[in-house]
């Protein structure tokens, strides 16, 4: 698999160990910076980690902030883009099972390495159930469309 992944100043150190984690599993990493802890503006990487994924170059993103409030607002302008908020199992199993996120949003101020790598493995890992969730997904790209 094909993941894209940013990072404003917040959340470098994290984004370098996630990307080697996903690296050590075979995927294939699209680094889209931000490279140092300067200080930086994420709307910028949340679009290009939305232009690669809702073009299809990679089949997924992360991207990582502060909180990532405002960086799922900005993921989710992106037409074709669904980024849910990992801030807990619960979260992350509904992003990607019932709406089918595309996009994984992290905040290094609410969740430790650890628990960010064990939410990256869950997100990873669950599959999108289809069903009833299918309809609602195609109704949340057609609002898109009225945009």
């Amino acid at each position: 698999m094909r993941v894209a992944i940013a990072a404003d100043h917040n959340g470098v150190l994290l984004k370098s160990r996630l990307a080697d984690w996903l690296m050590a599993r075979g995927h294939l990493v699209d680094d889209l910076g931000a490279y140092t802890t300067d200080i930086v503006d994420y709307p910028p990487l949340c679009a290009e980690v939305g232009r690669r994924v809702a073009t299809g170059h990679d089949d997924l993103g992360i991207v990582i902030g502060g909180s990532g409030q405002g960086e799922v607002i900005a993921c989710n302008k992106m037409r074709g883009v669904r980024a849910g908020l990992a801030y807990s199992r619960f979260a992350v199993e509904i992003s990607r099972g019932n709406n089918d996120a595309n996009v994984m949003v992290l905040g290094t101020k609410v969740l430790g390495d650890d628990e960010a790598e064990e939410l990256l493995a869950l997100w990873l890992g669950t599959p999108f159930k289809g069903g009833v969730h299918a309809a609602r997904v195609a109704q949340i790209s057609a609002l898109e469309q009225q945009a």
